[in-house]
């Protein structure tokens, strides 16, 4: 696993565990239980959590970060499958019974989140089984996210795909703004990153999004969900109907 940085928990706003849905659905005995495993770490833009392969020795819950999962192909090339954020946890293939997943996972959005060892997760979930019913539920959220995340890269446009991207990660961090590069971005989708610039340009000119280095603002959100496609609404539907998003 790659070593991220601590947070100097003087100098910052104390994130907690309530900022993570996961986190905060938890008894309040099981939360008492893991508090003293707890490490709150800081996530950078672009930070790699682990390599297709790596062993899994933590899960991570973030708070005000959003991390991406990314499948990478032989030639390099690479495409988003999911995002996780304040609604979720990175590192479900230990809950799913493996130790490595094939996938990538990189920090889309900085922002923080509080490390489990794998072992202490496990315990809790052999103790536990109203979280293992919550993570079932997640799993499932997910798992639509996935394919939904599937179908719209095969079938809508760019400008499209970066409308729910970009709603999909809103629901997921306590603002309106984003950190990240086109070239991020452009990783994310799977496409070129002329094609995300002119997407970027359309709505930037519409009013929706102000876009300066590298610093994302969402103006319009309900002029951003009318120009998206459906898929955000089919993954949102899901996670309202299993109680899952904050």
């Amino acid at each position: 696993m790659h070593e991220n940085t601590r947070v100097p928990l003087a100098t910052t706003k104390q994130p907690n565990i309530e900022h993570n849905y996961l986190l905060r659905a938890l008894s309040a005995a099981a939360k008492v239980r893991l508090a003293a495993h707890f490490e709150l770490v800081h996530l950078p833009l672009g930070k790699s959590l682990y390599e297709a392969g790596d062993e899994l020795n933590s899960v991570y819950f973030p708070t005000d970060s959003i991390i991406s999962l990314l499948y990478i192909l032989e030639n390099g090339d690479c495409a988003e499958i999911s995002v996780i954020g304040n609604d979720g946890m990175l590192g479900l293939a230990l809950f799913m019974g493996g130790n490595t997943t094939p996938n990538r996972a990189v920090v889309q959005s900085q922002g923080s989140a509080f490390r489990l060892p794998a072992v202490h997760f496990r315990e809790e979930l052999q103790r536990h089984s109203a979280l293992q019913h919550l993570m079932l539920r997640y799993t499932q959220s997910l798992m639509t996210q996935m394919a939904q995340t599937a179908v719209c890269n095969r079938h809508h446009s760019v400008d499209q795909q970066l409308c729910r991207w970009l709603l999909l990660s809103l629901d997921r961090i306590p603002s309106n703004i984003l950190t990240m590069t086109q070239e991020l971005i452009a990783d994310m989708l799977g496409v070129r990153r002329e094609g995300v610039s002119l997407a970027a340009g359309k709505l930037q000119k519409l009013g929706v999004i102000e876009y300066h280095r590298g610093v994302m603002t969402v103006l319009d959100r309900p002029r951003l969900e009318q120009l998206s496609c459906e898929c955000y609404q089919v993954v949102k539907d899901e996670c309202d109907r299993l109680g899952h998003l904050p």
